[in-house]
């Protein structure tokens, strides 16, 4: 049990440490020399914790609690039956399941079998569903019964493919529910080092064809110690991640990092559309102690009155996207409790964040994680000055850090893209002030300038959402025959706020008064929705290609409002 025992000190220095300073100066990651999560330190605390592994809830008014014991012992009899069935380590093995007990049970089952995880979405189309089976070179899927179709004409070129079925087996299929038959011990006769497959994750692809990005034993498992840290959790507490399965941020919050603090990990697996009355009803009566959502999941709790729960939330965290100052004071103002921001990437495990007891301005990202180097380059790659704008990149030499992925397996030329010398380039852009935290520009490619000033999407995103009809909003980049490129604002009004002029006019004026002159958006479009990816992040890349045809072909949409169009309420001298 030594690599458990190194394993272990780590997580215990993390949840003693006194300050921030403390766990920087003095955390060290962990290095046994063979680690198998499922096996050497889950399994452990079957005979050591009282509190639920699990808690289940869904819409039908179930709730379950599932002990260590009971989910160690269910994921080793699905261990013993992926193995009953030829695979073991190295076998790629998707997942494509709700929020339920069965995902959990696999998801820790394969692991124990040595197989290779790709968690998929359960709103993947088929052409989705191919390109991952082909791609990821998938020997066996465990979905839910009701994707079995779906599944099954994506998949008809693999004759090969083991498919697995929860809740009734179509024809074709093996049913999971034939685990019950195997035994509820489980030796595993493969040897694991720290450097074999484990996780293969498919980035949310806002840009680009999604990218296939490997973890390993060590880069998840141990990295998200780090995670855990961040979140705040301690023993016994009873965690919400508000993230669906196939994500990376769901292994991040609901698995690793609140079952490396011993805590209970609670599941709302809710039906159709997000319902933030339900959920924040869930948070009250279940008493959760500590809560990870997205911004887009902040947003939408806030539409509604947070102030009359009684809550025992205790730390407050988000992670996915940037979270725009307003959505934190709005919290703060509603419950009392700050939201602390977290950064990290599918690639990477927690890199920046506001640690428990840090007092940061919000809006800043943070400071780098105990047990990571993060720098803001210039374009020669060299580390910038304090203030300076760059690429927020992450040291990989003379060791790489534990939380950051081996590579891209597809398209592998993207590796040389990303890892320049000493650095991992995270694709994003910031900068770092005097005080060491970190603030988010954008990305890349959300970057642009007009009239040859630097403008930040994020930054007038985060300053239209402070306006009171505003829901969710995306700038972007629309291009002008005199500036080069202008901002446009894509905006999603509250419920009950109906598109028309005098909304455009009223936000127009807001933003005169509050943003400078070269960064205004001159085009404002109302849409009923935002195109998102199906990770509910928003797709710039489809609004740049509509905007760019928008203007090419001189067209203005049904609720596209310019600037112009007001020169006279607004006091623009015409040119």
């Amino acid at each position: 049990m030594k690599n458990t025992a190194e394993f272990v000190r780590a997580r215990d220095f993390l949840l003693e440490v006194d300050s921030y300073q403390q766990a920087k100066q003095e955390f060290a990651w962990p290095r046994p020399t063979s680690f198998n999560w499922a096996i050497d330190y889950f399994d452990t605390l079957a005979d050591k914790r009282a509190n639920p592994a699990l808690v289940y809830v869904d819409d039908t008014g179930l709730t379950e609690k599932v002990s260590f014991r009971e989910l160690r012992d269910r994921s080793n009899k699905v261990a013993n039956f992926l193995v009953s069935k030829g695979l073991g380590k190295g076998s790629r093995v998707m997942l494509m399941l709700h929020n339920s007990i069965e995902l959990f049970e696999s998801f820790l089952g394969a692991i124990k079998a040595g197989c290779v995880l790709i968690p998929a979405s359960t709103l993947l189309t088929p052409e989705d569903l191919k390109d991952r089976v082909m791609r990821g070179k998938v020997s066996c899927i465990v979905a839910d019964n009701e994707f079995s179709q779906k599944i099954d004409a994506a998949t008809s070129f693999k004759t090969s493919l083991i498919k697995v079925s929860v809740k009734g087996a179509p024809n074709g299929w093996l049913d999971y529910g034939d685990t019950d038959s195997q035994p509820s011990t489980f030796e595993s006769e493969a040897k694991f080092s720290l450097e074999d497959e484990l996780l293969i994750y498919f980035t949310s692809g806002t840009t680009a064809k999604p990218k296939l990005v490997l973890h390993t034993y060590e880069s998840y498992p141990i990295g998200h110690l780090t995670t855990m840290y961040w979140i705040g959790l301690r023993p016994g507490d009873l965690h919400y991640n508000i993230s669906a399965p196939g994500w990376a941020k769901h292994a991040w919050s609901t698995i690793f990092a609140v079952w490396n603090a011993e805590a209970t990990s609670f599941v709302y697996n809710y039906s159709g559309k997000f319902d933030a009355t339900k959920v924040l009803k869930a948070i009250e009566e279940q008493q959760v102690t500590t809560l990870c959502a997205p911004p887009t999941v902040w947003r939408f709790l806030l539409l509604e009155d947070m102030s009359s729960y009684k809550f025992a939330l205790r730390e407050l965290v988000s992670a996915g996207e940037p979270l725009n100052p307003e959505i934190i004071q709005k919290v703060q103002t509603a419950i009392g409790l700050r939201i602390r921001e977290g950064y990290g990437q599918t690639e990477t495990t927690l890199q920046i964040g506001i640690f428990p007891g840090m007092n940061i301005q919000p809006g800043s990202m943070g400071v780098e994680a105990p047990g990571s180097n993060i720098s803001i380059l210039n374009d020669e790659h060299v580390c910038a000055k304090p203030g300076t704008e760059g690429a927020i990149a992450i040291r990989v030499k003379p060791t790489k850090p534990t939380g950051l992925m081996t590579g891209y397996i597809d398209p592998p030329e993207r590796n040389r893209e990303v890892f320049v010398g000493d650095w991992y380039l995270t694709g994003d852009v910031g900068y770092m002030d005097k005080k060491g935290c970190f603030w988010f520009i954008g990305r890349s490619d959300d970057v642009f300038k007009s009239s040859d000033y630097r403008i930040s999407s994020f930054e007038l995103e985060s300053e239209l959402l402070t306006h009171p009809s505003v829901t969710e909003v995306a700038v972007v980049a629309s291009p002008d025959p005199l500036k080069g490129y202008v901002p446009k604002a894509f905006v999603m009004l509250k419920p009950g706020v109906v598109p028309s002029g005098v909304v455009a006019l009223d936000l127009y004026r807001f933003i005169r008064e509050r943003i400078a002159p070269y960064r205004r958006p001159r085009i404002i479009e109302f849409m009923p929705e935002l195109p998102k990816t199906i990770s509910g992040k928003i797709r710039r890349a489809d609004l740049r290609e509509y905007e760019l045809e928008l203007r090419s072909r001189s067209l203005k949409a049904e609720n596209e409002f310019l600037e112009a169009d007001f020169s006279d309420q607004l006091g623009i001298r015409k040119k």
